[in-house]
């Protein structure tokens, strides 16, 4: 299979940084191209559950998962709302959700029966936790994303705000979300209150004092905010990037998709290094052609919430993208299913090609090939045929004898086949049914 788990896994050098020679990736210090892929899951950072204390997400456990399957990304959640009422994702469960960045002082009770947060102190052992972990996902060659700031979560739970530590009954230092008053907070997303945003922002200082040093670091401001955030995220981008720039080392910042209503323009026109998109455009099932413009890390999140195939993974990959599944994992917070096995171990076999591209020099080149998935460099293409069957691809470029290699994506199969001459018009035919990738290489081994 194309995910065995190699015997030693290589720690995650960085920090990254958009690739000079092609942006459509980012890149280690010594400028080599990276392929960012994996399977992210809600609860990888703070616990999750129906019970209170919920019971500790074996991280260690999940790392294992994660390097078996040969991804070397996640997202690491932050959820800013002390539980999880999934009605809204057509469940019906309660989650307690601990722990979070500021400490629980008193005096006086919260609305979950807790002591009140002090919003000028920090709980340690949070930021603990997040230095561990983002450290030991390095180790075994995994970047991580930290999200820094929620949004999903205050749209659509019901009784949002009352569940939130800017309510002003949860909070001691007089603090409230709700600037306009609506009963719902979404203010705290925006630059409305200025008190707020020095919260917030001296809460991000201590994030990036807590991980600097560490390598394998990426942000992401925020998860799925409403439109009308826009404007407090990139002020957000840029408050990082000024924070970082006199500290040892810079990180990338990433900006995702604002549900609901949000449009991929307000994406690219971002401050930010790198984004996630929503499905306009194509996204879902025909990928536009990736431009360099920003690193597109296209995530299932939000395209379907919960959803994709391999036949996605596969035809991301060759227009140029870095994809990512959020991923249901062992069902702990919503309903998984086995069918997604599929899709988990395709994102594995898809950096395994990755890793012996030179992506450095690849480019998506979809006229290369009559299926229009074809990711190309001078000496080799990786080419996509999403029902299988026959393709022609133009080899013009090599000469002489190519070696070919085939891949089944359903079963992880390589099956060498007969080297052919180079050419304009290649025609060549899967020898299985369903999906398959064919790597050609020159010169001939």
């Amino acid at each position: 299979m194309c995910v065995q788990t190699p015997a030693f896994a290589q720690a995650a050098a960085g920090p990254l940084r958009v690739c000079a020679d092609n942006p459509r990736y980012l890149a280690t210090r010594d400028g080599r191209a990276v392929y960012l892929t994996g399977a992210h899951t809600w609860n990888n950072l703070q616990d999750m559950g129906p019970t209170d204390p919920p019971a500790p997400f074996d991280w260690d456990a999940y790392l294992d998962f994660l390097e078996r399957h040969h991804h070397n990304f996640v997202r690491l959640w932050r959820w800013e709302l002390t539980r999880w009422d999934t009605t809204a994702n057509g469940e019906n469960l309660q989650h307690v959700c601990t722990p979070h960045p500021w400490a629980r002082t008193g005096p006086g009770e919260a609305h979950d029966g807790k002591p009140k947060f002090d919003l000028t102190r920090f709980d340690q052992a949070y930021f603990d936790r997040l230095r561990e972990r983002v450290a030991s996902a390095g180790e075994r060659g995994i970047y991580v994303s930290i999200m820094l700031f929620e949004g999903w979560g205050l749209q659509f739970v019901p009784n949002a705000l009352e569940a939130h530590p800017f309510h002003p009954d949860n909070n001691v230092n007089g603090l409230n979300g709700d600037v306009d008053g609506d009963g719902k907070g979404l203010e705290i997303h925006e630059l409305a209150d200025p008190r707020i945003t020095a919260v917030q922002e001296a809460y991000v200082r201590k994030v990036i004092g807590t991980v600097n040093d560490l390598g394998n670091v990426l942000y992401e401001i925020s998860n799925e905010n409403h439109p009308p955030s826009a404007a407090w995220q990139y002020h957000m981008i840029r408050f990082i990037k000024d924070a970082e720039a006199g500290l040892p080392q810079q990180h990338p910042v990433g900006m995702t998709f604002q549900y609901q209503g949000g449009s991929n323009q307000t994406l690219f026109d971002s401050p930010a290094d790198w984004i996630s998109p929503n499905p306009e455009g194509g996204y879902t099932d025909d990928p536009p052609v990736a431009d360099g413009r920003k690193v597109v890390l296209s995530d299932t999140d939000h395209l379907w919430g919960i959803g994709g195939n391999r036949q996605w993974a596969w035809k991301s990959f060759l227009r140029g993208y870095n994809p990512l599944f959020m991923d249901p994992y062992d069902g702990g917070i919503l309903s998984t299913d086995p069918k997604w096995e599929d899709l988990r171990l395709n994102l594995g076999c898809t950096r395994r090609y990755a890793d012996r591209l030179d992506l450095n020099a690849a480019r998506p080149r979809p006229e290369l090939a009559s299926t229009g998935y074809c990711l190309a460099q001078d000496d080799a293409y990786l080419v996509y045929l999403p029902d299988g069957g026959k393709v022609t691809v133009d080899l013009s470029a090599l000469a002489g004898r190519v070696a070919v290699e085939w891949f089944r994506p359903a079963t992880g199969e390589t099956i060498g086949a007969d080297p052919v001459e180079a050419g304009a018009g290649v025609a060549l035919e899967a020898p299985f049914e369903g999906d398959a990738a064919v790597y050609i290489r020159a010169p001939l081994p």
